[in-house]
C-alpha cells in the first residue's frame, strides 16, 4: 500500500473516531440569570433544559443522560420540543427519557416542529404516555412554579403558533410577574421580546450542526447559513435567550465541534 492511501486511511479513521466522540459525549453548560424579579427566595433554583434528543440514546434506558441531569440537581426539567424524531419515529425511546427524567423532578414539555409532523396515531401515543407519566404538557399553557412563598410564570408555546397571536393571549394578563417562557425555536426572539417576556429557553437550530471556530455555526433551520441565534445567550431589550445546541441529530447525522449539550439555568438575586 502507497504511503499517501496509508496517511488518507489513517485520516479516514481518525475523522470517524472523533465524530463518534463529538455525537455521543455530553457536555453541561451553566448559565446563572439575574434580574431585579428574582427575590431572595428564588435565589439557587435550578432549571436543566433538554433540547432535540430526536430518538437518541445515550446509554441503555438513557442511563448516561439521565445521571447527567441528576447531578445537576434540578428543581424542575424542561424539553423544548423534538423529543422525537418524524423520519424514524421511536415513542418508547421517548418515554425511557421521560420516566427517567420525571423520577428526578417535576418535568414540563412544548412540542418542537418534529412532534407537529407525527403521524395522528404516534401524536396521540406521545401525548398518551406523556401524561401517563405526569409530564406537563404546556402547548400554549401557563403555570405557576412555586420558589418557597415566592413563585414565577412558566409559559409554554407551541411549534406551531410560534409567529400567531398565541403568546400575546398567554402573557397579557401577567403585569409585573416574572415569565419563564419555553418555545422550540429561537428565531422569533423580537417576537418574545416584544411581549416583555423575561427568560425565553428554545433549541431548534442543534447548534448550527457543524460549528466553525471563532465563527459559529454553519447551517440551521428556518436561518439557513451562517445563522444568528444557534447557541448560547441572547439579549433584547429586557429579554434574555438560552439556546440549547441540543441532544440528537435530524436530516445532518453528524456535529462536528458540537457536542450533545445539556443546560442548565440558575437563579440569581440582582446585586444592584
Amino acid at each position: 500500500m502507497k504511503k499517501h492511501h496509508k496517511i488518507l486511511i489513517t485520516l479516514i479513521i481518525l475523522f470517524l473516531i472523533f465524530s463518534i466522540w463529538q455525537n455521543n459525549d455530553l457536555v453541561i453548560t451553566e448559565y446563572t440569570y439575574s434580574t431585579e424579579k428574582i427575590t431572595k427566595e428564588m435565589e439557587g433554583y435550578r432549571i436543566v433544559q433538554i433540547s432535540d434528543l430526536h430518538n437518541k440514546r445515550f446509554g441503555k434506558k438513557q442511563s448516561r443522560l439521565l445521571k447527567a441531569i441528576s447531578k445537576e440537581k434540578p428543581d424542575i426539567i424542561v424539553v423544548t420540543g423534538d423529543l422525537v424524531d418524524s423520519n424514524h419515529t421511536n415513542i418508547d425511546i421517548a418515554m425511557e427519557f421521560m420516566e427517567g427524567a420525571s423520577k428526578i423532578a417535576p418535568v414540563y414539555y412544548v412540542t418542537g416542529n418534529h412532534e407537529n409532523w407525527l403521524k395522528d396515531e404516534d401524536k396521540q401515543k406521545l401525548m398518551g404516555g406523556l401524561s401517563e407519566r405526569g409530564i406537563v404538557i404546556l402547548n400554549n399553557e401557563i403555570t405557576k412554579i412555586s420558589c418557597g412563598e415566592e413563585s414565577f410564570l412558566l409559559a409554554g408555546l407551541a411549534d406551531e403558533n410560534l409567529s400567531d397571536a398565541t403568546l400575546h393571549e398567554l402573557v397579557n394578563e401577567a403585569g409585573d410577574e416574572f415569565v419563564l417562557l419555553l418555545a422550540h425555536e429561537p428565531q422569533y426572539l423580537e417576537r418574545y421580546s416584544n411581549e416583555k417576556v423575561d427568560l425565553v429557553l428554545a433549541g431548534h437550530a442543534h447548534g448550527g450542526q457543524i460549528r466553525i471556530p471563532f465563527v459559529g455555526g454553519l447551517v440551521a433551520p428556518d436561518q439557513g447559513f451562517l445563522p444568528q441565534y444557534t447557541s448560547g445567550r441572547h439579549e433584547m431589550s429586557d429579554t434574555t435567550m438560552f439556546i440549547s445546541r441540543g441532544l440528537g441529530n435530524s436530516i445532518i447525522p453528524v456535529r462536528v465541534f458540537n457536542r450533545p449539550e445539556i443546560v442548565c439555568v440558575e437563579f440569581r438575586k440582582n446585586s444592584k
